[in-house]
C-alpha cells in the first residue's frame, strides 16, 4: 500500500521490475466476504463480486449496514480503511487490485 499516490506509473512497466510501479494485491472471496486491505487501489473488473462498506453503525445493537459501493463486474477506484470495506463474492474468486508501489525492493538507481 501507497500511503502517498504521487509515484510516476510508466506505461509498459510490469510489476516487480525496473522500473514498475503498480504492486498487486489479491484477494479471495469463496462465496463469502473478505476484507479489503488498507489502502487506495484501482479495482479491476470482476464478476459476481461487490464491494461494499459501512454506511451505518448502530452501537446500542452492534450491527452494520453495508452498502454497495461498486457493483457486480465493475472496476474503479477503491479505498479502504482495512475494517469497513469488503468484497461480496457469489462465487469463489480472487479480486485483483494494484497501488503504486509502496515500498517494493528495486533493482536499479532509477527504478
Amino acid at each position: 500500500m501507497a500511503l502517498g499516490l504521487n509515484k510516476i506509473i510508466i506505461a509498459g512497466s510490469t510489476t516487480n521490475t525496473p522500473g514498475a510501479y503498480w504492486q498487486l494485491t489479491t484477494v479471495t472471496a469463496n462465496t463469502t466476504t473478505a476484507v479489503i486491505p488498507a489502502g487506495t487501489y484501482l479495482l479491476f473488473p470482476t464478476a459476481n463480486v461487490t464491494i461494499e462498506a459501512v454506511s451505518a453503525y448502530n452501537a446500542t445493537s452492534n450491527v452494520a449496514t453495508w452498502s454497495t459501493l461498486i457493483a457486480a463486474s465493475t472496476g474503479g477506484v477503491l479505498i479502504s480503511d482495512g475494517i469497513n470495506v469488503r468484497a461480496n463474492a457469489t462465487s469463489n474468486v480472487v479480486i485483483t487490485l494494484a497501488t503504486v508501489d509502496g515500498g517494493q525492493p528495486v533493482s536499479s538507481t532509477y527504478a
